[in-house]
């Protein structure tokens, strides 16, 4: 975790210094984005809340996103990771929202992507920008580690504009 908890550091110096706030949304980094965040003395003056979209059920329930609206999407794509960094922030009113959608592995998923797939997702108001990261491993916590690094760093570049 030191490196995330580094990364986790230098977001949150950014969020302070700015007055601004960040709402998460990931699934398969199982909760590694939010912990490194949390795990920052004095996270309350910039992370709001987040949840682990790991099933539809999940995000019907805890993101309140109806089957309806994923018409035309699938899961671990970029155009769904936008949809959840946007619904995040605009639930829980905050700043920035930052979503992670992938697989960990050992097995892909049912998309037809493989192991080591993720899509990460940065909103604010103005601002909307993803990634696509492919680490070629199937080997799920050190997957679940570079999502939520790649994540983390997809938001410390936005905020460094």
């Amino acid at each position: 975790m030191s490196d995330l908890n580094a990364l986790a550091e230098r977001v949150a110096e950014r969020l302070i210094a700015r007055g601004e706030t960040v709402a998460i949304a990931e699934s398969s980094s199982g909760g590694l984005i939010s912990a490194a965040l949390l795990a920052v003395p004095g996270a309350s003056k910039f992370y709001v809340g987040g949840a682990v979209v790991y099933t539809a059920r999940a995000r019907l329930t805890l993101m309140d996103i109806p089957q309806k609206a994923m018409d035309g999407l699938r899961s671990a794509s970029e155009p769904y990771a936008v949809m959840l960094a946007r619904v995040a922030r605009k639930n829980l009113k905050a700043t920035w929202g930052l979503s992670e959608t992938g697989a960990a592995g050992p097995d892909g998923n049912r998309y037809g992507d493989l192991p080591g797939h993720t899509c990460t997702a940065v909103v604010s108001e103005e601002t909307s920008v993803s990634a696509t990261l492919e680490t070629g491993s199937d080997e799920r916590p050190a997957n679940m580690q570079a999502f939520a690094g790649a994540a983390l760093r997809l938001l410390l570049e936005t905020l460094d504009g």
